[in-house]
C-alpha cells in the first residue's frame, strides 16, 4: 500500500484533478486508505462500488462522496476501454482554508459539518444538477497551468468558497434533515491509530504507548491497521514522515539533516535511503527538481 502516490509534490493545501480517466486496472489501483484532508469525488463514469464504514454503495455517474479526514475507504471499479473510470477530485487540508469561512456563519457551518459531522450517508447521486459544479472545476483546470505560485492561495480560497457555496444546495437537497449540532461522527479503530501517527509521528514508534493511549493490546492494535488498511503500522509511519519531509524540502530552507530530526528519523543517511526509495531521488535532488517547476 502506497500513501505516497495520492500526494502532490507542493505543500498540501488543495489537491486537484478533473475529468481524470482510466480504462485499465493498472491505471486504477484501489485500495483501503484514508487521507488526512477532505477528499470530495465526483463521478463522470463508470461502475463499481464504494466500500466505507463497513456499508457498500453502488458506484454510478453523477455521484458524489465526500471522504472525511481519516476516514477509510474503498473504491472497486469494474473498470475497461468501453466503459473507463472518468472521475474528478477536491482534496483539501480543512486547518488551512478554515479562517477564509468566517465571515460567511452558514457557509462557515456546512465547511465544519463536512469535515467532522456525522453525515446521513457519506456519498449521493445528483445527476441532473452538476453542471455548475462540472463548470466550477473546468475553469480552475484551466486557470492552474498559468497560475503564478504566489497567487495560488487567493484562486484555490476563492475556488473552494465558491464550490461549497454551489455544493450546499445539492448537499441539502439529499440529506436527510439533521442538525449540523449533531454528535461527530465516531472513527472506526484503524482511524483512531492513524490519528495517533498523526500526533507522534516525529518521536520513535512505541507500540506500547500507543497501546495504552489506545487502549488495545499491541498485537491487536497491528493485526486491526493491517487487515483495515493494506499496510503495517511502520510502512504507514514511514510514508507519513516522508509525506512530511515533501512538505519540509518545498516550503522551508532546513538542510536535509533538520528535515529528517524533524519528521523523526535521526540518522540522516537513513533518512536519505528511504527518501530515494520512495520517490527515486535523493532529498537534495528532489528539492532541486521541484523549485525548478515552480
Amino acid at each position: 500500500m502506497t500513501y505516497h502516490e495520492q500526494q502532490d509534490l507542493q505543500p498540501f493545501h488543495l489537491y486537484f484533478v478533473y475529468k481524470r480517466t482510466s480504462t485499465n486496472t493498472d491505471d486504477y489501483q484501489g485500495t483501503f486508505h484514508a487521507h488526512q484532508g477532505v477528499e470530495i469525488l465526483i463521478v463522470h463514469e463508470g461502475k463499481g462500488t464504494l466500500i466505507i464504514d463497513q456499508n457498500s454503495y453502488e458506484i454510478k455517474p453523477g455521484m458524489i462522496c465526500i471522504f472525511q479526514p481519516y476516514q477509510l475507504h474503498h473504491i472497486q471499479i469494474e473498470i475497461n476501454e468501453a466503459v473507463p473510470f472518468v472521475r474528478s477530485i477536491v482534496h483539501y487540508e480543512p486547518s488551512i482554508f478554515k479562517a477564509y469561512f468566517e465571515k460567511w456563519p452558514i457557509l462557515q457551518s456546512f465547511f465544519n459539518h463536512i469535515h467532522s459531522g456525522n453525515s446521513a450517508s457519506p456519498r449521493w447521486y445528483e445527476q441532473q444538477d452538476l453542471q455548475s459544479l462540472i463548470a466550477l472545476l473546468k475553469d480552475l483546470d484551466k486557470a492552474l497551468p498559468t497560475l503564478h505560485k504566489n497567487d495560488f492561495m487567493e484562486e484555490v480560497s476563492l475556488f473552494l468558497i465558491t464550490f461549497l457555496r454551489t455544493l450546499k444546495p445539492l448537499w441539502d437537497t439529499q440529506q436527510k434533515p439533521t442538525s449540523m449540532e449533531q454528535l461527530l461522527r465516531k472513527p472506526h479503530q484503524a482511524e483512531r491509530i492513524m490519528e495517533w501517527l498523526q500526533l507522534h509521528y516525529k518521536e520513535p514508534l512505541r507500540l506500547d504507548q500507543m497501546s495504552k493511549d489506545l487502549h488495545l493490546s499491541p498485537h491487536h492494535l497491528s493485526h486491526l491497521f493491517k487487515e483495515c488498511t493494506g499496510s503495517s503500522i511502520s510502512d504507514y509511519l514511514t510514508v507519513k514522515r516522508m509525506q512530511e519531509a515533501v512538505h519540509l524540502l518545498t516550503s522551508s530552507k532546513y538542510t536535509v539533516a533538520h528535515i529528517a530530526e524533524e519528521v523523526g528519523i535521526t540518522n540522516c543517511s537513513h533518512f536519505c535511503k528511504l527518501f530515494k526509495t520512495h520517490f527515486g531521488t535523493t532529498p537534495n535532488q528532489f528539492r532541486k527538481q521541484w523549485h525548478l517547476h515552480h
